[in-house]
Parts: C-alpha cells; structure tokens; sequence
C-alpha cells in the first residue's frame, strides 16, 4: 500500500514545534557555534594511536624493523592533523566566551606535540600492564593472544591515553574515548583516575572506575567490580560540589573478585588485600586483610519427588 501524502500535511507543524522546543531546552543544542568534537574522527585516532602503541597487531601486516619508521612516521603525522583539529575544537568550545582571542589552533598543537612525546612512556607502562595479564591469566596462552583479545588490555590502553590528555587541560576529547571503550567493552574508567602500572582487569564486563580513584601497582580487578562514589556532597545552593575525593584508594597488590563494590572517597583498601566477590564496603581495611561475605546457604529442591527443600552450606 502507497504511503498517503495527505499524511504528510502536518510535517510543517512537527518541524515547527521541534525547532520551538530548540529554544526552549537550549541546553542540549549547539546552535549557531563552531564545529565541535567529532566522534567518527575521535574513533579514526584511536585507531591510528593503537597502530603506533601496538604495531604489527592492527591493520598494517608484514612491518620488519626496515619498514616500521616510515609506517609510523606517516601515522604520527596524520595523527598531528587530526589531534590538533580535534583538540582545537575541543578548547575553543571549552573556552571561548572566557578567553576569544586565543589562538586554539595553535595551543591544540601544542598539547598535541606534548602528547605525542608522550606515547614511548605511556608504552612502557602498556608493557608492564600486558606482563600483568599474561601472569594472572592461567587461560592466556601468550602476550600477543592478550593484545589481540582481551578487552580489558583495551580498555586500558584508551584509558592511559586519555588520561594524559585530560592531564594536558584538554576538555571533553579524554572522556569520548573512554566512553568509546565504553561501550565496545563494557568497561568504564573515568580518565582522570590515576592508575599504577601492572593494572589487569579480568573478563572486564561491568567494571567501573570513578573520577578520583587512586589505584596502586598491580591492582587486579575482575568483572562488574564497582569503585564508586558513596555519596555526594551538595553547597548551600544544593548543587553538587564538584573536583571533591569520592572514589576509594587501592594500594598496590590489592585483588578484588567479581561484582564487589568499594565505595567512598575515605576508603582505603590496603596493600596486599583480597576483596572476595559480592563484598560491599565502605570502610577502610588495613594491608593484607581478607574480606568475604559469610558462607551463603544454598537451599535445593528435589527433583521429580516433591521433598522437603535441603539446605547446604558452600
């Protein structure tokens, strides 16, 4: 059956009511304002970023110590291009009614050259971080089956890469990437969480790492782990006070198992600690505690016979 174009009549007054709620909820436009961030190009430089950290792994087969420079060489410089427009655009959003006159394109250079001196650094520690997943996965058969498929090693590794550039003052870029990792893995870091070296995070589906985390060397985090904020502090006005300690501390060496939940800015985990699975805590433990829940009782019932429901302890 045709479409009726008779239907069609009242497009006018749809269009008409839309662009007059653009006025009234004016907070989730950009109107009339220069180019923002984009997504699709945020997307193509993450891409280009995992070729230089991890080369050989990506797209570009075959690469032999003869060839790899120029490879990179023309990555670091498209890299320059895409970074400097992004963040430009980026910092002028951020910025412009406070400081017009600033030449964004020339400070998004900068902070693009400075993250790109960056990159050899941020590889020594995805070194140590893959040694760290290679050492507490019995089911990993080698480093290159963790660079190829584990979605915690990328999660990661995007991470690590925002956070140096939300370090530089770069606004909103840091926090889409980590929400691109997001939601290809199902794992949540907030770029500004301070993470140590030899991290791994296991499985991964579930996690999430609040803003202000501190997070030691050789942490070890399995799926749907939650470190988050307890509560949050509010100023007279009853809006939210911002830039506070939320997230809790773990100290190096520590282990949290599966869908455990640690929570508040006051909470420290101590070294060498094990949180069990399901755990929920809100208070500091001192180095090398062991917390778990009490043995749950696991109640069975009988097949085809209705029987009394047995209870066993596990």
């Amino acid at each position: 059956m045709a479409a009726d174009l008779r239907v069609k009549e009242g497009l006018p007054e749809i269009t008409a009511a839309l662009v007059a709620s653009y006025t009234e909820c004016s907070r989730i436009n950009h109107l009339g304002h220069e180019a923002l961030p984009s997504r699709e190009s945020i997307v193509e430089i993450l891409a280009a970023l995992y070729e230089v950290i991890y080369p050989g792994f990506g797209k570009r087969q075959h690469l032999h110590i003869g060839n790899v420079e120029y490879y990179i060489g023309s990555l670091v410089d498209d890299l320059h291009d895409k970074l400097t427009e992004q963040i430009a655009r980026a910092l002028r959003h951020d910025m412009c009614e406070e400081a017009p006159h600033v030449d964004f394109e020339a400070l998004a250079q900068r902070k693009t050259i400075e993250f790109l001196k960056r990159i050899p650094q941020i590889r020594e520690v995805l070194d140590i971080d893959v040694a760290a997943a290679y050492r507490g996965d019995p089911a990993a058969r080698s480093h290159h089956e963790i660079i190829f498929c584990y979605p915690g090693l990328e999660a990661i590794t995007i991470f690590r890469l925002a956070h140096e550039l939300l370090g530089l003052g770069v606004p909103y870029v840091p926090r889409m990437m980590t929400e691109f990792a997001h939601s290809k893995t199902g794992i949540d870091i907030h770029p500004g969480a301070n993470i140590g070296e030899g991290f791994f995070i296991d499985h991964g589906t579930g996690v999430v790492i609040g803003e202000t985390c501190d997070i030691g060397t050789n942490v070890k985090l399995y799926q749907g782990v939650t470190l988050g904020a307890l509560s949050f502090q509010k100023d007279a006005d009853g809006e939210l006070v911002r830039g506070t300690k939320r997230h809790p501390t773990l100290e190096d060496d520590v282990i949290v198992y599966a869908n455990a939940t640690i929570l508040g800015g006051n909470t420290v985990v101590g070294t060498r600690s094990v949180i069990g699975s399901n755990v929920w805590l809100t208070q500091s433990v001192a180095p090398e505690t062991v917390v778990v829940l009490e043995k749950p009782a696991l109640r069975v019932k009988g097949g085809s016979k209705q029987t009394d429901p047995l209870m066993f302890h596990i």
